[in-house]
């Protein structure tokens, strides 16, 4: 799995949903998680199998039904990607109002 594969994963409104749905900490069926996604069970094991290859989800059989639940660290080390880009971008911006205000007091 690369993360390109999770964000590629992420990048569908409707498995984004889902994930949403799954990052309160509770486990859902698959029927359970199709709710309100205008998905039919066919529909969402499609786009649940995208967030299998991923890894952000397991399917779990019990019994009759399928239990999904979600790999919190692979969202982890998503948003650890996202946090150091963000640092990165504040380091920049950092760098450009020191060289901006220097240059004023040059002036």
């Amino acid at each position: 799995m690369t993360q390109a594969e999770v964000y590629k994963a992420l990048g569908d409104p409707l498995r984004l949903e889902i994930v949403t749905r799954l990052a309160s900490g509770s486990t859902y069926t698959i029927g359970e998680l199709s709710k309100n996604l205008d998905l039919t069970r066919q529909g969402a094991r499609k786009q649940l199998q995208v967030l299998v290859s991923a890894k952000l989800v397991q399917l779990i059989p019990k019994g009759r039904e399928t239990a999904v639940v979600l790999d919190i660290e692979k969202l982890k080390a998503a948003r650890q990607l996202i946090a150091q880009l963000e640092s990165q971008w504040d380091q920049r911006l950092q760098a450009l109002k020191v060289f901006v205000e220097d240059g004023a007091d040059k002036q």
